[in-house]
This record gives C-alpha cells, sequence and structure tokens, in this order.
C-alpha cells in the first residue's frame, strides 16, 4: 500500500473559475502512473466521497500521456464569498493526500 502524498511527484489544487476547484496528481514516470490507474481507487467515485458532492458532477479525467490524472468539481463555497477560507483553491487537494492506493513500491 502507498499514500497518495508518497507516490505523486504533484498533488495540487486550483481554482477552475469562482464555482469550481480542478485537482492534478502527477506520477513522475508512466509505470508508477500506469499502476496507480489500474488500482481503479483514483475515479469520480473517490472525488465524490472526499469532497462530498455528486459524482455525476466530477469530471474525471486520466491523461495518460502526462502520466496524471483531473478531476474538476463543484465549490463548497463560491471563491470570495462569506464563508469561504480557501479563495483561490490551493487548500483542496489534502483530502486526497492520505488516500492508500493498493501497490507496493
Amino acid at each position: 500500500m502507498a499514500l497518495i502524498k508518497d507516490i505523486a511527484q504533484i498533488c495540487k489544487s486550483k481554482n477552475a473559475g469562482p464555482f469550481y476547484i480542478t485537482i492534478d496528481v502527477l506520477f513522475e514516470n508512466p509505470q508508477t502512473y500506469a499502476r496507480v490507474k489500474e488500482t481503479g481507487v483514483l475515479c469520480a467515485a473517490l472525488f465524490s466521497r472526499l469532497y462530498g458532492v455528486e459524482e455525476k458532477d466530477v469530471l474525471f479525467t486520466p491523461y495518460d500521456t502526462a502520466s496524471a490524472f483531473k478531476a474538476t468539481l463543484p465549490r463548497a463555497i463560491p471563491a470570495g464569498d462569506l464563508g469561504d477560507t480557501d479563495v483561490y483553491g490551493a487548500q483542496q487537494h489534502a483530502p486526497l493526500l492520505d488516500v492508500d492506493i493498493p501497490i507496493s513500491m
């Protein structure tokens, strides 16, 4: 087993407009990416559970050429609105860091 924070080269989030967040997970080499993709752990359902949004509202895309996954999902609170604690969306990847991927490294 391996945590995303230990095997991903980059795991980051950012605004995708005021109403959406995009989360990118990139791997240093295609072999690790392929092994992670093969597990099926990173998927729209995972983001739905972690972020409390409907699975149908998660746009999840694996990018084989870049050895990366991208998920775009609605923000709980629009950027800059009353109650927003992360106007840039830069801290939203944190729940993903401790996701366990069933591969050995």
